[in-house]
């Protein structure tokens, strides 16, 4: 589809009876891989915002995608964030297009991730149960439903 129009649904939500002619959709876990490469940790200058999106990658279920130069583009992605956040001047929006690029490219928003056809499974709320319905059922017998 390409990274403009809409976002799409999740596969969950989506009610389709023709068969897609797009990309095959991609699922992964939620959670990171369970080995990283060795990444370099960030510049201890960083802003700290730059330093908690950076170190957030690394937790993240697209981090098995990522290859060393993915990794790189994500350390200028956060020397970028970090200087401009840290400017004495507000940021303009050519900066702020620019970031927003980059970090498309990395796959970092749950939209650019359906828009590329990858899609992170959530996890599952442990301990949640649901209403039983039986009270329900007892009030429609009670009034003749």
């Amino acid at each position: 589809m390409g990274v403009t129009g809409p976002i799409p649904k999740r596969s969950e939500e989506r009610r389709r009876r023709n068969k897609d002619d797009g990309p095959e959709l991609v699922k992964a876990p939620s959670t990171p891989p369970a080995e990283l490469p060795d990444l370099p940790e960030p510049d201890p200058n960083w802003h700290e915002i730059a330093t908690d999106w950076y170190l957030s990658l690394r937790e993240s279920g697209q981090a098995a995608f990522y290859q060393p130069s993915d990794w790189a583009v994500a350390r200028y992605a956060a020397e970028l964030m970090s200087r401009g956040l840290s400017s004495d001047r507000p940021p303009n929006g050519q900066y702020v297009a620019a970031l927003n690029s980059v970090m498309t490219s990395l796959l970092t928003t749950e939209g650019d991730r359906r828009r590329a056809r990858i899609e992170l499974e959530r996890k599952k709320p442990a301990g949640v149960k649901l209403a039983s319905v039986s009270p329900l059922d007892a009030y429609r017998d009670l009034a003749g439903g």
